[in-house]
């Protein structure tokens, strides 16, 4: 069974020309598919348009990252909810809403810029909760030194928890387990392979395997050995043989289990 690259940023690929290349050296690695994740409206129609062309390995989502917050915030986050009405069938349609939520590590130094932008991160968060919550679609969470703010914003909102990914985590144990009492999910990505990341590996153990995703978020956070150089979809592989060894289990049973999983939560056929 391939591997499935539950949240990756494919733009860049796209606009360079290097899509073909790259789709194709993912094969050669063991991907079955990859979710192009959406940040702002610049990257929706791009990545429903990659979708349409590779039908079944490209899937995509969208949604308004917290970094991309301004004061338009609410003529931007409007649109999202047009991709799930006329849209066609399938691939056309988002798998997931986001990624969405709530980032303090980028906010301006001066404080009251701080808090004006995170003003608006928390407005926008809002709604693009009570579009999931109408929608009843999966929701990926980008949370980088907010978590319990975003837990928080999530119990108010009434979202099923159990649809709900923290993309990319990388809090320890104490969080893992908010979110797995919740019904909730985090995926990880190459992170987990770096020498530092004893407390995300910990809190991976804790999830367990049968609530396993993984990531690459490419082109960022490479997975060792590949360390320092741009990130790609192929590079899952190492991550995935990385995690095999954490779980003590073969390299096939893990592509397996996170490939049921990726399937069932976004809802891939």
């Amino acid at each position: 069974m391939g591997l499935i690259d539950t949240h990756t940023h494919l733009d860049s690929f796209a606009q360079r020309g290097e899509l073909p290349a790259m789709l194709q050296r993912s094969v050669a690695a063991g991907l079955e598919a990859m979710v192009a994740i959406g940040t702002d409206t610049d990257d929706w129609t791009l990545n429903r348009d990659m979708a349409r062309q590779n039908q079944g390995r490209v899937h995509y989502t969208v949604g308004l990252h917290p970094c991309n917050v301004g004061a338009d915030w609410a003529e931007r986050v409007a649109q999202l909810e047009g991709f799930w009405s006329g849209a066609g069938l399938r691939p056309a349609l988002p798998v997931a809403l986001g990624e969405t939520g709530l980032d303090r590590f980028h906010l301006p130094k001066e404080p009251a810029e701080a808090e004006k932008v995170f003003g608006w991160q928390k407005a926008a968060f809002t709604e693009q909760l009570a579009l999931a919550k109408r929608l009843g679609c999966p929701l990926v969470i980008h949370s980088r030194e907010a978590f319990s703010e975003c837990v928080a914003m999530i119990d108010a909102s009434g979202v099923d928890w159990s649809r709900v990914v923290f993309h990319c985590f990388t809090e320890g144990v104490a969080e893992m387990a908010e979110l797995t009492k919740r019904g909730g999910y985090g995926s990880f990505t190459g992170v987990i392979t770096y020498k530092n990341a004893e407390p995300v590996r910990a809190a991976a153990l804790a999830q367990g395997l049968d609530r396993l995703m993984i990531e690459t978020d490419a082109p960022y956070l490479t997975p060792m050995p590949h360390r320092g150089k741009p990130n790609e979809p192929a590079f899952l592989r190492h991550t995935a043989e990385y995690c095999a060894a954490l779980f003590g289990v073969s390299y096939e049973r893990l592509a397996e289990i996170t490939t049921a999983n990726a399937k069932r939560f976004l809802g891939l056929g």
